[in-house]
């Protein structure tokens, strides 16, 4: 059975990976066996998470990129395949959250998120997907959110269409790659608990109505997003694809 969620000898990108939840699943992929090149846009971010994950006896890379550029994601793919040779997971942590109300929200701002969140998801699979396609196999996690699927009265006009363009855009990557053994899926978390979400879960208001919608009575940590990450990540889920996995408590089920 542990052999169907090793991952030694395998590679994983992961983007956003001195955020809460990409730090999270960069160290998880790298206790699974992988090693792990981390991404983001400032390489200083980034330093202590490749020392956490050589510390584990893995290989790890840091490497700037900003998911929006398309030249730059390029580049960040080039210096990969340059240290490792291949990839094998691909894991999208990026992520941006702009809460205003919709009727006053800035389009500027608007657009901003759904680039971030929409465009550099497509600009970073369409690079990784290349080689993947090449080497006929690969596994790639996207990070959706159950706003991808619900709505919610808490100024996220912009977050939750990004999420849903997120949820479409696994589903026909998954059909147009599975042709290549390139499968594609996504983790799809409640509210998670992290330096980005702090300060709105210290309101004590927001944070209640938060807890209000989630039977389990808590929001989600960081760590609570890994083992769902390495499943997909592995031989175990080899059969699956184009599929939305919500860690959300039980938010869904309503």
């Amino acid at each position: 059975m542990a052999d169907l969620f090793d991952l030694t000898g395998k590679v994983a990108v992961v983007t956003g990976g001195a955020g809460g939840i990409g730090r999270a699943q960069a160290l998880g992929l790298a206790d699974a066996g992988a090693d792990v090149a981390v991404a983001s846009r400032k390489l200083g971010h980034l330093k202590d998470v490749a020392k956490e994950i050589a510390a584990k006896g893995r290989k790890s890379l840091p490497v700037t990129v900003d998911v929006v550029d398309e030249k730059s994601v390029a580049n960040m793919v080039d210096s990969v395949l340059n240290e490792f040779g291949h990839i094998d997971i691909l894991v999208n942590s990026h992520g941006l959250a702009i809460r205003k109300p919709a009727d006053t929200f800035p389009i500027e701002e608007w657009q901003q998120v759904m680039d971030i969140n929409t465009r550099g998801t497509f600009l970073i699979c369409q690079a990784v997907g290349r080689s993947m396609i090449k080497q006929k196999s690969g596994k790639i996690i996207n990070m959706s959110s159950v706003r991808g699927r619900y709505g919610l009265p808490a100024d996220y006009a912009a977050y939750c269409p990004s999420k849903g363009a997120v949820d479409t855009l696994t589903r026909t990557l998954a059909c147009e790659w599975a042709k290549h053994n390139v499968l594609v899926n996504a983790v799809a978390p409640t509210i998670v608990e992290t330096d980005l979400t702090r300060d709105a879960l210290a309101n004590p208001d927001y944070a209640k109505m938060m807890k209000s919608r989630i039977p389990l009575g808590k929001w989600a940590m960081p760590e609570d997003i890994v083992g769902a990450t390495v499943f997909f990540a592995s031989k175990a889920s080899d059969f699956i694809t184009g599929q939305i996995l919500y860690i959300d408590g039980g938010v869904t089920t309503w």
